[in-house]
């Protein structure tokens, strides 16, 4: 697995792969291929593919420990990079085809919807994120404070399904809602789960050291 991933011509296969869904999008833009309202269509799909790479990328770490697979770790930042380029895209279709790239009216519209809202500060919390995703960034930040702002990604998952959620609840359609959630909340579970399991051998071990400090200091005092 690692010798494959590690190939030359695998990141170019995965940058390909990361842009199908905008050449299909573009594709069915040009050829009315995007059925009876394409500018719906438009908005929900990148809006879709962008929840799908978050989800992609939350993916990463737990395939890269569970298969040992380590160089899947090189393509995190290209598909975190891919998430940021579907909601920019996500977020021009809506100011275009929706509000017509009325400023005014996209200010009142985020602060008088809530859904909106919540998509909008997903939007924003995933740019500095994508501007950091650079190893000068990492250098300039320290690796500790890239770590923790990269985290984010945790709480920026959380704004898009409830998004999500909320655009759904207008059609009564929480199908696809409830999929995204069992993904986001394993994925999720996993990360706590792992924390846990390493947490328990080092406290363990500091409960042995504290015993036997004990035991030595009875025998000494003995």
């Amino acid at each position: 697995m690692n010798k494959l991933l590690m190939h030359p011509a695998a990141k170019p296969v995965i940058f390909l792969l990361c842009l199908l869904p905008f050449a299909r999008l573009t594709y069915g833009a040009f050829t009315d291929g995007l059925g009876a309202n394409p500018a719906e269509f438009l908005i929900r799909a990148t809006g879709d593919w962008t929840l799908r790479f978050i989800c992609i990328v939350l993916a990463v770490t737990p395939l890269r420990v569970m298969a040992k697979a380590n160089a899947l770790a090189r393509f995190r930042r290209m598909l975190g990079l891919f998430a940021y380029f579907y909601v920019v895209l996500h977020l021009l279709c809506y100011s275009w085809f929706d509000m017509g790239f009325e400023w005014a009216d996209i200010a009142k519209d985020i602060a008088k919807r809530p859904f909106i809202l919540v998509g909008f500060s997903a939007f924003l919390l995933l740019t500095p994120l994508a501007a950091t995703s650079f190893n000068r960034a990492i250098k300039a930040m320290g690796a500790k404070r890239w770590q923790m702002l990269h985290k984010l990604v945790y709480f920026i998952a959380g704004l898009g399904l409830l998004h999500f959620f909320w655009m759904r609840a207008g059609k009564n359609n929480f199908a696809e809602v409830f999929v995204y959630a069992a993904i986001i909340a394993l994925l999720l579970g996993w990360r706590v789960w792992n924390y846990a399991s390493k947490r328990k051998p080092k406290l363990s071990a500091g409960m042995r050291g504290g015993s036997s400090s004990e035991k030595s200091l009875r025998s000494s005092t003995g």
